[in-house]
């Protein structure tokens, strides 16, 4: 007998207000509008939701219920999900902020936001979270590229009182660096290697003059760079219950091709 199927996760859906260029390969879209507060917000600062992308033209209206699409329509009508961090949700202003990468025409969210104008709408998944700077530790570095800026921002902007942090940040070139959070951290940027993106980021994680005690490590990026780090960090002897490791993106792979090699070894950060 075959299992019931579940319900469709919480959607809601908001409209853009505006976009800003905050680097050459990095805008963000501002949401808002009478449905913001049917949205639920998260005291983690890596917090991420689901983003529905209906193809042009579709007829569909959100909700989405992507099982029950899947078994009438073709696979090419069905939106597509990315999934993406929430770099603000700022309950005075009445807004989200989301932070897109973006390589020109390649992809979905990236375009999206590229060329999205006020009024153009987005329907969102209610929120997860994975990381909390935590007020226990001795020190908290964060390590991440041009896809974990938006988390390791908001990591900043909550900072418990003096918690010792230092930020390895690698993007593209000088010119995709973003402004960040005035904090105490200590903040190194590093150039891409772009045959091999992460490649210098891990190279810096491995000649870091390592910090006593407790440390408490973000690190989110490129698939294989991350993989890299799991045994660096590993020797530095940071436990799991104070690592927050994954990858956002594989380098020479699409979003799709990415998502389903999740499931598969070589897309596992962490051997089974």
């Amino acid at each position: 007998m075959p299992s019931p199927r579940r319900s469709p996760a919480a959607q809601t859906t908001l409209q853009v207000l505006g976009t800003q260029w905050l680097t050459p390969g990095l805008v963000r879209v501002t949401l808002g509008g009478d449905t913001f507060e049917d949205y639920p917000d998260r005291v983690e600062t890596d917090k991420y939701a689901k983003l529905y992308f209906p193809p042009a033209g579709s007829a569909l209206r959100p909700p989405f219920d992507l099982a029950a699409l899947r078994d009438s329509i073709p696979f090419e009508d069905l939106p597509t999900v990315r999934t993406y961090t929430l770099r603000r949700v700022d309950a005075v202003r009445r807004v989200i902020d989301i932070d897109f990468v973006v390589h020109g025409d390649v992809g979905v969210a990236g375009p999206w936001a590229a060329s999205a104008q006020p009024g153009d709408t987005l329907t969102l998944s209610a929120p997860g979270g994975g990381f909390t700077p935590a007020a226990d530790a001795d020190h908290l570095l964060l390590i991440g590229d041009e896809s974990a800026l938006p988390a390791i921002a908001a990591a900043l902007e909550s900072l418990p009182a003096g918690l010792p942090t230092t930020a390895l940040l690698e993007t593209r070139s000088p010119e995709h660096r973003v402004e960040l959070p005035v904090s105490a951290a200590r903040v190194t940027w590093i150039d891409e290697e772009h045959d091999a993106p992460g490649a210098r980021l891990v190279e810096a994680v491995g000649t870091l003059a390592w910090p006593a005690g407790v440390v408490q490590v973000f690190a989110h990026g490129e698939r294989g760079a991350m993989k890299a780090l799991r045994p660096l960090l590993a020797e530095r002897g940071v436990e799991r219950s104070h690592l927050s490791l994954s990858a956002y993106w594989a380098a020479g792979r699409t979003e799709d091709a990415f998502q389903a090699e999740k499931r598969l070894p070589v897309g596992q950060i962490f051997p089974g």
